[in-house]
């Protein structure tokens, strides 16, 4: 095998059942993550010319566990590592481990690390942007875009973490029910940016960051078996099964951006979107509406609607204003602005989206919806800065595509007025 770009979904998939198990061995963060870091570079070496590994969670683990203990200096009293020419023909130790790694454990393992990164006593953004590197390994760029903010500051933000932990008495044991409790909500906002990481990529990243949603589904699972009555997980897992369900239809066959309104619904996954559905309705039962569960229902309204025609964007505008209440935000408000587009008209729209400007100057999708308005509005000049304002800071190049193509009709309506 030449092409290596599928190592990359293998490596994301099995990153946190591996690092999980890694913390458990070692009781020691950073020990942990650079003994899986470089099993992973062992991986990038043997992997192209072997394919992967049966369980490869078991052979990073492997790999990972004799690198960590070689680098502790405690090889006299353990296996040491073998040599490169033996990594790929490990089935038998690979057997062994598989065995050893009963799933209940490694369930346990993977939440143990989770509720570790989001410790209490680190701050809440801390908390959060640590799990997002050491659990998920999303790049310090990625975490700092999630956050709106520059690499640097984020890159400091996950050091400060990294160090608090380090320096204090953590317990490495699983938390009791209290302490899960009260990290709850960390875990659950590191769960829901990890899925739209996934969720966001397009293009040809589609297909190598799809693993990150689904992970971002399967953890969310879990938290809802630890806490089957509390509505907010209910909404996250809802919220996550909504949007995910969407997915084959979010790109056409040159991997371009479709919007909703254009999507062909009958691709949309079913079995999901009705998962996610008798979620929000059992969990609304509840009486308690958090920000997951009301995003949910705002994805449940669209999964409902057999056509775009059919979607109620009165009661989608109502919940955007609850939203807002519950979790003030100015993305929540360009969000919102889009619904009120839709019931009450673009100036209206325009108006709710012209202040956030200040607070929304690096955010691409600000300058792609201001530019649409714009252009609905009948301002084609006022429209075109704001899709070059768009293109400019678009993540991917299906983003950056999705804006030129209201360049392109611009200037063909603009030629047809000539």
């Amino acid at each position: 095998m030449t092409d290596v770009g599928w190592i990359d979904g293998v490596l994301s998939a099995a990153r946190p059942q591996a690092m999980g198990a890694l913390l458990r061995q070692f009781r020691d963060l950073d020990r942990a993550e650079e003994a899986f870091q470089e099993a992973c570079l062992r991986a990038l070496k043997h992997w192209p010319r072997n394919g992967p590994p049966r369980d490869p969670v078991a052979w990073l683990l492997f790999v990972g566990r004799n690198v960590g203990i070689d680098l502790a200096r405690r090889a006299a009293r353990h296996t040491e590592l073998p040599e490169e020419e033996q990594l790929s023909d490990l089935e038998d130790a690979e057997a062994a481990m598989v065995e050893r790694l009963d799933g209940e454990q490694v369930r346990d393992d993977v939440l143990r690390l989770l509720f570790i990164c989001c410790h209490p006593d680190l701050p809440a953004t801390q908390q959060v942007a640590l799990a997002l590197r050491i659990v998920c390994g999303l790049s310090v760029k990625q975490i700092a875009r999630a956050f709106l903010v520059g690499e640097a500051a984020m890159e400091q933000r996950i050091t400060r973490a990294k160090g608090r932990i380090a320096k204090g008495e953590t317990q490495f044991g699983t938390p009791d029910a209290a302490e899960r409790a009260e990290r709850l909500g960390a875990v659950m906002a590191m769960a829901y940016l990890l899925f739209n990481e996934g969720y966001s990529a397009t293009g040809g990243t589609a297909p190598l960051r799809a693993p990150l949603a689904e992970e971002a589904i399967r953890l969310a699972r879990l938290l809802l078996r630890l806490f089957p009555a509390e509505p907010e997980v209910m909404g996250l897992l809802a919220l996550m099964l909504l949007n995910h369900a969407r997915s084959a239809a979010r790109l056409d066959s040159d991997g371009q951006i479709v919007l909703l309104d254009d999507q062909d619904r009958g691709l949309w996954d079913r079995k999901a979107i009705a998962e996610g559905l008798a979620l929000v309705d059992k969990a609304v039962r509840h009486q308690r509406p958090g920000p997951y569960l009301v995003q949910a229902a705002i994805a449940a309204l669209h999964g409902r609607a057999r056509t775009a025609a059919e979607t109620d964007w009165a009661q989608i505008d109502l919940l955007y204003g609850v939203l807002e209440h519950l979790q003030p935000s100015p993305v929540i408000t360009l969000n919102r602005a889009v619904a009120v587009s839709k019931v009450r008209g673009p100036a209206a729209a325009l108006e709710m989206v012209e202040p956030l400007a200040p607070k929304l100057s690096g955010y691409f999708h600000f300058f792609g919806v201001r530019g649409a308005l714009l252009l609905q509005l009948g301002r084609p000049a006022e429209a075109k800065q704001a899709f070059d304002q768009a293109i400019a800071l678009a993540n991917t190049a299906a983003e950056a595509a999705h804006i030129r193509s209201h360049l392109d009709r611009l200037m063909a309506e603009g030629a047809g007025n000539g």
